[in-house]
């Protein structure tokens, strides 16, 4: 008989680590809380509008194209993708923007026109941030990270020289920039790993290599398409997805988890691979002590941002938006400030806003506007309707300064979502929306580990473990836990 493996959450990384399992014979099942799969990449449709609830970045195009051909498919025979020029806008005030080109000829002369001698300049940081992506990407996230072993290699040591681990992006950056616009460009992508550009290791400048120079795409239909992908491979590969199944205890006899207790059913397995919040499953799902880690440990973890966001359906087309739009009118430095350093609700936060609908129009009515805004926020505050009402008519105020004319009372259907929405959908530890922060003491070998040190089949795959936050690291989370599993359980 094939041995039996209950994934826990059909999130990127649950799919991911349950289709390479049944590639490879084992007998795969999935229980997803939900009531569809792809965790925070799912969609709701609203009076005509259809939105993904999470992602809305197609960057690393690479990795989705090695996911699917290590299953003898391809991207194109699921989705279509679209790259988009601009790959998105900057606002930096009511009468100011730039829009970033695709191409990186194109890019270099805009980076000319801020600050002479930059496109040069522009060059020699992509060609050393292509070096870190090939070798991070190539290297580094595919290590399970159990053990330092792994990185005793002449030629890792080598690499990691030239990865720029202990310099801060802060640093680096300015070793080719010094306009603030340029700045703010560049230091853009990290925003999101967890820390402020000076706590940021320079090895991230790699984001930028995917960014600027892999290209910023869209599948038509939405970022959900990319699950019903995964998905659709996963069926055909044998893996069953059961949904609405709420995990209520994983049972652990003699060092082993034998069954997981839904609210549906009691399932019996030979191993365990948890995609759900990792903090979840060490504080409700196992017994005490069977957790790799007690409270004060995760007390002191950084977390990447939480998301204050907002759905709306729009009933008219507002032509200065491109697909993406950051709205860098406000001091970058404070919002950071208050978000990882001095946790609060911002004073004056950046936000972005999502038109889809400038690229898709399936996902809008005819002649109307799909919007999805972002506002980055620290983890664990408290969130409340006033908190909610109060944020967006800040940032409406400021999106209809920029675009010019009157947006409100278009607005025909309108949906928030913040930290309580991720605690109750996802369990998510603090109401996070990305994971842990890419800091150097939260990296490889010290993140939480994929496997339970005192549970000998009971494995985790996602944000909250190796390699990291983000769509295309969990995809590869989940191949990596696999390999895992098979080692030690074929």
């Amino acid at each position: 008989m094939s041995q039996r493996v209950l994934v826990l959450g059909a999130g990127f990384a649950g799919l991911s680590a349950a289709t390479s399992l049944a590639d490879q014979g084992y007998d795969v099942t999935i229980l997803e809380k939900n009531s569809m799969p792809g965790g925070r990449a799912r969609l709701f449709q609203a009076e005509g509008y259809t939105f993904d609830m999470g992602p809305s970045w197609y960057w690393m195009p690479d990795v989705f194209d090695t996911y699917f051909a290590r299953f003898g498919k391809r991207t194109a025979d699921y989705y279509k993708l679209v790259r988009l020029d601009p790959s998105y806008k900057v606002v930096f005030g009511p009468d100011e923007a730039v829009d970033l080109p695709a191409g990186l000829p194109n890019l270099e002369a805009l980076f000319e026109q801020f600050e002479p001698g930059s496109g040069p300049r522009l060059r020699e940081f992509l060609s050393q941030a292509s070096y870190k992506y090939k070798v991070g990407m190539q290297n580094f996230v595919w290590k399970p990270s159990r053990s330092v072993t792994e990185f005793l290699s002449l030629k890792l040591l080598y690499d990691v020289t030239r990865l720029d681990v202990f310099q801060s992006f802060a640093v680096h950056a300015r070793k080719f920039f010094s306009h603030p616009r340029l700045l703010e460009i560049v230091e853009f992508p990290v925003l999101f790993l967890g820390a402020t550009p000076e706590n940021t290791p320079a090895m991230y400048s790699l984001m930028n290599y995917a960014e600027m120079a892999l290209g910023t795409w869209y599948p038509m239909g939405g970022m959900h398409e990319i699950v019903k992908a995964m998905v659709s491979l996963a069926e055909e590969k044998g893996v069953k997805i059961l949904l609405n199944q709420t995990v209520r205890k994983i049972d652990i006899i003699n060092g082993l988890a034998k069954r997981v207790v839904t609210d549906q059913g009691i399932f019996e397995t030979d191993v365990v691979v948890a995609g759900t919040d990792y903090n979840h499953v060490e504080t409700t799902l196992v017994d005490p002590a069977y957790r790799n880690y007690d409270d004060a440990y995760w007390q002191k973890r950084v977390m990447a941002p939480s998301s204050l966001l907002f759905y709306l359906g729009v009933s008219k087309r507002i032509p200065k938006l491109e697909h993406h739009n950051l709205f860098f009118d406000e001091d970058f430095k404070q919002h950071a400030h208050e978000i990882y350093e001095n946790p609060q609700w911002p004073s004056k936060p950046l936000f972005y806003a999502s038109a889809p609908s400038k690229t898709d129009p399936s996902v809008a009515p005819a002649g109307c506007e799909n919007l999805f805004l972002l506002i980055p926020v620290a983890p664990d505050l408290t969130d409340d309707e006033a908190t909610r009402a109060h944020y967006f008519e800040m940032i409406m105020d400021r999106l209809e300064a920029y675009v010019g004319e009157d947006i409100r009372n278009y607005i025909v259907y309108k949906r928030s979502y913040a930290h309580s929405d991720f605690k109750s959908d996802y369990n998510a530890f603090r109401g996070n929306a990305y994971g842990l922060a890419n800091t150097l003491k939260q990296t490889a070998l010290l993140k939480p580990s994929l496997k339970n040190k005192r549970v000998n089949n009971l494995f985790y795959t996602g944000q909250l473990t190796v390699p990291g936050p983000g769509v295309p690291p969990s995809l590869i989370s989940g191949l990596v836990v696999a390999n895992e599993v098979a080692k030690e359980f074929s």
